[in-house]
């Protein structure tokens, strides 16, 4: 991305080793965080910098949209996280709008971190099991949790309808279920799917 006119760049960074070395060199206002670098992650990365300078503001921009790494990143002191997908100008006005106080925040991350709030991850202390799933049967557990009938998930997994019958059983016995209600929501409440 090209620097606009109102942001002066004042440091690159290639990891998280590089930026903590010469965080205190220069005068930052905000950071932006990629959460997958080498060696230390950028969430880790976050946790660290905002512990030393908590008016510091960091923008996670990353590809990873999953629920575990915006909350994780949130945790971490992350006061907005976009996904590298955003056009210049939203990233843009995303930087403006952080820096005058506000909140950035893909649409689509926006929808996930709501999705949190009303279904919370469980807290390291409550008990998950994985119970022994493969990774085909968290496929079927996905595809049957959209709702979809033996027949449609067959052709996206590109098997049998005998195949996913077979998958379906065996999910029902490991899951101790009988119906494929029960399987989601097991699967739901374990944080498998």
């Amino acid at each position: 991305m090209p620097p606009h006119r109102e942001f002066k760049v004042v440091m690159n960074a290639f990891n998280s080793q590089e930026l903590l070395e010469n965080f205190d060199k220069h005068q930052i206002d905000l950071v932006l965080m990629d959460i997958q670098m080498p060696g230390m992650n950028g969430i880790q990365a976050t946790e660290l910098i905002k512990k030393q300078h908590p008016e510091l503001k960091v923008l996670m921009l990353t590809t990873f949209d999953d629920d575990e790494n915006i909350f994780k990143a949130i945790m971490a002191g992350a006061n907005g996280y976009l996904l590298k997908e955003e056009n210049t100008e939203n990233l843009r006005q995303s930087i403006i709008e952080k820096l005058s106080g506000g909140a950035a925040m893909s649409a689509g991350v926006a929808l996930r971190v709501l999705n949190l709030l009303r279904n919370p991850l469980p807290s390291k202390s409550a008990e998950t099991k994985d119970y022994g799933l493969t990774k085909r049967e968290i496929e079927l557990l996905k595809q049957l949790k959209n709702g979809l009938s033996y027949e449609q998930i067959a052709t996206n997994l590109f098997i049998s309808y005998g195949t996913v019958r077979k998958h379906i059983e065996n999910i029902y016995r490991k899951l101790q279920v009988n119906n494929k209600v029960s399987a989601v929501d097991v699967a739901s409440k374990n944080r498998i799917i």
